[in-house]
């Protein structure tokens, strides 16, 4: 396999040992600075040049993006894709990742824990907001921290209003999140390579420090997670389409909690932590990808006139409650369902003797007339009831 490494610090710790593992295991490797590409565009025949020469072919492609060049770096992983070259993780991922409130978005529709979150723009509704999370103390984050770095806790109300209000001052993105009290400074990071985390540590805090970040004086200790944090880790980044990643969570009195995911995970402190060869990991599952990669399959097959993919949810009262697939008549209508998302279970190429239930999610391929069809007259959710709102200013 010949391996690019998209890196602009190729003396970093993580870069070296990536570079380590795969020539170790007999690959080519090249670290290439990503600041370096220029995107060529022509129809039918898009190509690359590194430092004024037409690139040579790579097998596949690691990104390591900083978030200060998020912009160029998912253009330059995007061009990879487009040339049929692996991407161990897609620009659409790195994106959904880097912006906390992207990600979040994506994951709060799934049954996948996250700390109770707000994002406000208005002066008005910066109190409204710390009380819909549960009052203080909160935590205040800017929406492209890393490391640690744009996390507060505010104390009080009054100390996280002051907060807020300079932040936005300064043109800042802020959310307001719960303070997730019984994790205590604590978090684990796990370490997800294609579906299955290889390692986990977690971080604990110093002194009155309540960020964990290895960065922020954190103290890093090996753990052996569950089946419910390693399938919470494991959905996560598959959610945000990510195949290498970090997933931070908190030990919440309801199971894992997920703070971040991050698409360019460091692996010097959790490598000297657990001692495994993460970067070898990572490798491994690059060079077994390059001989059968995986597809988009939304880009690659909805471009059949009439044909599409979508999510079908199956309400209690529908008539397919009860049914297997094959009686439902989802095949004689030209439909195939690909997977099906039952709570936070997912059931990959169900058996078409699998009986559906209430609520359950079907992704589907087929005939998007024959899919329409079966989605109900009125499709407004209903909304769970809230806590009384304080009264409208407006």
């Amino acid at each position: 396999m010949k391996l690019a490494i998209l890196s602009c610090g190729p003396n970093s710790y993580s870069t070296r040992r990536l570079k380590e593992a795969a020539e170790s295991r007999g690959h080519k490797v090249k670290v290439l600075n990503t600041l370096k590409f220029a995107i060529d565009l022509e129809r039918g025949s898009p190509d690359l040049y590194y430092q004024q020469k037409q690139l040579s072919h790579y097998d596949a492609v690691l990104p390591r993006i900083g978030a200060s060049i998020t912009y160029y770096g998912t253009a330059v992983v995007r061009q990879f894709q487009e040339m049929g070259v692996f991407c161990a993780n897609s620009a659409h991922g790195i994106l959904n990742s880097r912006d906390k409130l992207r990600s979040l978005q994506i994951l709060s529709r799934h049954h996948i824990g996250i700390p109770k979150t707000n994002f406000v723009n208005h002066k008005k509704d910066v109190l409204p907001a710390i009380q819909r999370v549960g009052g203080a103390p909160v935590i205040i984050k800017l929406i492209e921290g890393t490391q640690g770095i744009g996390v507060l806790l505010a104390e009080s109300t009054k100390s996280a209003e002051a907060i807020i209000e300079l932040l936005q001052s300064q043109k800042q993105n802020v959310l307001v999140q719960k303070f997730v009290a019984e994790s205590k400074g604590k978090d684990i990071r796990a370490l997800v390579v294609g579906d299955r985390v290889v390692a986990a540590m977690r971080r604990v805090a110093q002194g009155q420090e309540f960020r964990s970040n290895v960065h922020r004086g954190g103290i890093a200790e090996p753990v052996e997670l569950d089946e419910q944090y390693r399938e919470t880790a494991v959905r996560a980044a598959q959610i945000l389409g990510l195949q290498v990643a970090g997933v931070d969570m908190l030990e919440g009195a309801d199971g894992p909690q997920i703070m971040e995911v991050n698409s360019s995970p460091g692996l010097e402190g959790i490598e000297k932590c657990t001692q495994l060869d993460i970067a070898g990991a990572i490798t491994d599952y690059i060079a077994a990808q390059v001989d059968f990669p995986e597809i988009d399959i939304r880009q690659r097959l909805t471009v059949s006139r009439g044909y599409g993919i979508s999510d079908i949810v199956i309400p209690a009262e529908s008539n397919l409650v009860g049914k297997s697939i094959t009686e439902s008549g989802l095949l004689e209508q030209d439909i195939n369902v690909l997977d099906i998302s039952r709570g936070n279970k997912v059931i990959p190429n169900p058996k078409d003797s699998r009986i559906l239930e209430p609520d359950d999610k079907l992704l589907c391929f087929g005939k998007l007339e024959s899919m329409r069809s079966l989605v109900p007259a009125s499709t407004r959710r209903k909304r769970k009831p809230k806590i009384q709102q304080l009264k409208d200013d407006s």
